[in-house]
């Protein structure tokens, strides 16, 4: 079977008899949350491809659909230089034991291809199946309840690899900046000329230290211009009569 071309620093994904076809989509989804595509199944028990994937996948699709399948593990980290297992047992073979974070900068830093290979649902990697890798990754977990599912498994490799891509989080770009000062003030001054006449500065003796604990409160969210000019709309619409309409003379 060929092997598709992928960036060298981005580990392969092996799922190790599978079970459910749900189980494999929900992994191929978390994989490609984090920029991950290369994905390999060994001996699924239901075979492949699986109906139940796809909808689990909830758009993963191109996962899947470059999803390869081989009869051992073996075979399918055969070009990989660097083999990680991840359990949470003692397996009675001596390995390196390293957590998600630690193997994720050492297969970025790495030469040649790596794969991460994940133990069917119900009873996880067999002691042969790790005697196959270099080293172990395993998380600090809950002893009384040490279970996560496959899915969460990969997710938290995935996670960890995808800090050292260069991939770009969604919601960074629509943060806008902080506003000019000027803008601030403009807002500020508003607030204190609608405060002023309903008595809020008084008594006079302490207006100045009342304005000034105003303006240390407004002055932390460090708000940005779109939001400065909601809130100022906000408070010209508190200003105006009942009954009025934007554009209207004010109180």
């Amino acid at each position: 079977m060929s092997i598709p071309e992928n960036p060298p620093t981005q580990p392969i994904i092996v799922l190790v008899r599978p079970q459910l076809g749900e189980n494999i989509g929900k992994a191929a989804r978390a994989m490609l949350n984090f920029g991950l595509t290369d994905l390999r199944l060994v001996a699924p028990r239901d075979g492949w491809p699986n109906p139940s994937a796809g909808p689990a996948a909830a758009g993963a699709d191109e996962v899947l659909a470059k999803a390869q399948v081989f009869d051992t593990l073996a075979e399918a980290v055969s070009e990989c230089s660097h083999v990680y297992a991840t359990t949470v047992r003692k397996r009675g073979v001596t390995k390196p034991v390293l957590t998600p974070e630690q193997a994720a900068l050492d297969i970025v830093r790495a030469q040649g291809r790596s794969a991460i290979i994940f133990g069917p649902e119900r009873s996880g990697l067999e002691t042969d199946d790790v005697a196959l890798a270099r080293a172990i990754i395993t998380v600090p977990i809950n002893p009384q309840f040490g279970s996560l599912n496959l899915a969460q498994a990969v997710i938290l490799c995935a996670y960890e690899w995808s800090k050292h891509a260069d991939l770009v989080q969604p919601t960074v770009e629509d943060i806008l900046p902080p506003a000019p000062q000027e803008e601030f003030e403009g807002m500020f001054e508003q607030l204190c000329d609608m405060l002023e006449p309903r008595g809020y500065f008084e008594p006079a003796a302490r207006a100045d230290s009342t304005r000034r604990t105003l303006r240390t409160m407004m002055t932390k969210p460090g708000w940005n211009h779109l939001e400065l000019r909601t809130f100022r709309g906000v408070l010209s619409a508190l200003r105006r009569r009942r009954g009025s309409k934007p554009g209207d003379p004010l109180d």
